[in-house]
């Protein structure tokens, strides 16, 4: 969360069987109208967009990268528009791990 800053960003999913494919995002921090934990993301990729219209099921966990770094990734859709949606951050990932790991 510390690293992450509104503006550009990148997505990695495979939507159409050609493999891993980079999608380009807009994220920005979450508001008290958001799960807890979480950031908001557009899908801006014009391409990503004609093939799925936005978030589509399948794509949860795909991870979210901003200037390199691993910031989270994809958990849901507004179902009001499928081109927005919301990621978690990694470091509430990271910290849920010794749980899941037990």
């Amino acid at each position: 969360m510390d690293s992450l800053e509104e503006g550009d960003a990148v997505i990695y999913c495979t939507v159409d069987g050609t493999g891993i494919n980079e999608y380009s995002v807009k994220i920005s921090r979450g508001t008290s109208k958001d799960p807890a934990g979480s950031f908001n993301v557009e899908i801006t990729d014009k391409t990503l967009i004609e093939k799925t219209g936005g978030i589509v099921q399948g794509m949860s966990g795909s991870p979210v990268v901003q200037n390199g770094k691993l910031i989270g990734a994809i958990t849901h859709v507004l179902i009001s528009d499928p081109t927005r949606g919301y990621g978690i951050y990694i470091r509430d990932m990271l910290k849920e791990m010794p749980d899941v790991m037990k």
